[in-house]
């Protein structure tokens, strides 16, 4: 029955339903945004259900509604913030609709690198995990989002990989050693099954761009250099000549 013809109570309850079902999720919503302030400025030790409780003028158990504890807590914390970095990435990504898959590339790495730059608590709890209770491995609830932030590089690779453009090892080049470990990976992308070869090559590149963005995160390049930037780029343009991408595009 349509809701224009239920009955009044009925239509009643079910907007009483959803007013409750809408201030619940602007309080998780407002607990997340207490629980990202207090890593921000006092770091991830800070983060507490109780801290929030206390943050909100709530008491704790009155909290555990919302997240039974601080694993829940944080979980939904950690998929936030890489909900957040991915659309900021696919926001990025289609500045540049008509240019080709490198100048795509080029601008999602830098939009991560600006993220990163402008949310180091954020980007270090996401990344470098500091609370076992971040972890996205499969089974956490985090791990979809994790999943749906790599899916911004993985569709990129997909485009590199589909027009033909991204390069395939030599032969012999290769590391066996790892190689089959990237089987897993595959199957995770479901109807896109591209060659373990051009798994191997993306996966290069991202250990690269992860690698040149953290270490100047995380400060370890203050002893040489006051601004990393031309060597983030210098950076770049070697990950692209790894991905081999069209030589006519100039980003």
């Amino acid at each position: 029955m349509s809701s224009e013809f239920a009955p009044v109570s009925t239509r009643r309850a079910r907007q009483r339903e959803e007013a409750r079902e809408r201030q619940r999720a602007e309080t998780k919503s407002e607990i997340l945004g207490h629980a990202r302030q207090l890593l921000v400025d006092e770091g991830p030790a800070a983060v507490s259900l109780r801290a929030i409780a206390r943050e909100m003028g709530m008491t704790a158990p009155g909290l555990y509604r919302y997240y039974a504890d601080h694993r829940e807590l944080v979980q939904a914390l950690t998929a936030s913030l890489y909900d957040e970095l991915a659309a900021t990435l696919r926001h990025a990504c289609d500045q540049a609709p008509e240019q080709s898959p490198r100048g795509r590339f080029a601008g999602t790495a830098r939009a991560l690198r600006t993220w990163a730059l402008s949310h180091k608590p954020e980007f270090a709890l996401i990344f470098s995990k500091p609370m076992p209770d971040a972890d996205c491995a499969p089974g956490d609830p985090c791990h979809a989002a994790s999943w749906r932030f790599g899916g911004v590089f993985v569709d990129l690779m997909t485009e590199f990989w589909r027009t033909g453009i991204l390069s395939r090892p030599e032969p012999g080049t290769l590391d066996l050693d790892w190689l089959p470990q990237l089987e897993e990976m595959r199957e995770h992308l479901g109807s896109e099954q591209p060659p373990l070869e051009t798994l191997y090559v993306f996966v290069l590149a991202w250990s690269r761009l992860y690698g040149v963005v953290s270490v100047e995160v995380f400060g370890h390049l203050n002893f040489a250099l006051t601004d990393p930037e031309p060597l983030f780029e210098h950076n770049l343009r070697d990950i692209l000549e790894l991905l081999q991408a069209d030589p006519q595009d100039n980003q």
